[in-house]
């Protein structure tokens, strides 16, 4: 009887253990803070770097499944690198969330981002605050229309941003 207590409680822990990792629910409580600067990069005046950097497009983020809030912005930098920033940003944590550009300016569903050959720039770095994504060389951003924060292991859009050129 001893043994059959210690088999339970064992299946128990095991179970346990294996939802915890598929599901993280610490997430739900914890906000992980982020404060990134905009990167700079160094040039012979103040009169070109304003010459050459600029902001491409501009969306403000809506809900989806979650409350999601903040402006995404795209900028071309003076070194010819594209960044995705995520300024003010909040939302909800979660277990493998993750920043995708995809290649429609309206998203109705968690499908549209699935459909879609989303172009992922990695994970979420935090749930709140200003983070800053490299976008590949080669990508054609004007082919982008949305930026999607993308729990990649439900399928679900936490929400997204549609891009104003």
């Amino acid at each position: 009887m001893k043994r059959k207590h210690v088999l339970i409680i064992g299946g128990f822990i095991i179970v346990g253990g294996i939802l915890w990792s598929l599901f993280r629910p610490e997430k739900l409580f914890i906000d992980k803070q982020v404060n990134e600067a905009l990167p700079q990069t160094e040039i012979q005046s103040n009169e070109t770097k304003q010459q050459q950097e600029r902001v491409i497009s501009e969306g403000q983020f809506q809900n989806g499944v979650h409350e999601t809030t903040g402006t995404a912005t795209i900028h071309q930098l003076a070194n010819g690198k594209r960044i995705l920033r995520l300024f003010n940003f909040s939302t909800s944590n979660g277990p493998d969330v993750r920043v995708v550009l995809v290649p429609t300016n309206r998203l109705k569903d968690n499908e549209d981002v699935n459909n879609h050959r989303y172009i992922e720039l990695g994970k979420l770095k935090g749930n709140k605050g200003d983070q800053n994504y490299e976008i590949p060389e080669g990508i054609d951003i004007s082919t982008y229309g949305s930026v999607s924060i993308w729990c990649k292991r439900f399928n679900e859009n936490f929400g997204a941003a549609y891009f104003e050129k």
